[in-house]
């Protein structure tokens, strides 16, 4: 299968020829210029620039005969193309991106759900005993071992220990009746 685009090398036809030669002619001039017309974007001043060939190609206007000056009138297209999709956008509103609004709305209910979760862990510590909410902000508040808290605290590792396992099933004891509570309120 043999396929010849548009101005390419192989062109055979001389409006073919003429296109490829008009693009060489004028093509980098056409680029730079388009290109700060569109803030250095090289994909839309690509597809302007494409879309003034197609142009120039559908007027069949691709030489300089007939007095015409096809150098100024290519850059007309262009600056309108440029101008024009400028205000296509500027009439449209402006298009929010669903990961910035999600986000945005993923941000409020993280920092409302750790609020409500601090309040609840600290109405469920205040339930406990003294000494279980004592080894617990020792080791697990502090980030220390249970080493490091029988020392701070003064009583045996093993007590430290077994302080920490009995405060953790009470603390879980807790939370699902606050859990239980909060789902029979929602059901309300």
């Amino acid at each position: 299968m043999n396929l010849t685009a548009i101005g390419s090398a192989s062109a055979v036809s001389p409006e073919e020829q003429a296109l490829r030669d008009l693009y060489l002619d004028h093509g980098p001039a056409l680029y730079s210029y388009v290109l700060r017309m569109v803030d250095g974007d090289a994909h839309r001043a690509e597809d302007v620039i494409q879309e003034t060939l197609l142009r120039c190609w559908i007027k069949q206007n691709l030489t300089d005969d007939e007095g015409m000056a096809v150098r100024p009138w290519m850059f007309r297209v262009a600056r309108n193309l440029v101008v024009d999709a400028h205000r296509t956008r500027m009439a449209r509103p402006t298009e929010i991106s669903v990961t910035s609004w999600l986000g945005d709305m993923g941000t409020e209910v993280d920092d409302i759900e750790r609020m409500l979760s601090s309040m609840v862990l600290h109405d469920a510590l205040q339930a406990l005993t003294p000494a279980h909410r004592e080894v617990l902000e020792a080791t697990f508040f502090a980030d220390r071992t249970t080493q490091q808290a029988a020392d701070d605290l003064g009583i045996p590792r093993g007590t430290v220990k077994s302080r920490v396992y009995y405060a953790l099933r009470s603390l879980k004891v807790v939370l699902e009746g606050t859990a239980g509570a909060v789902e029979e309120v929602a059901d309300r």
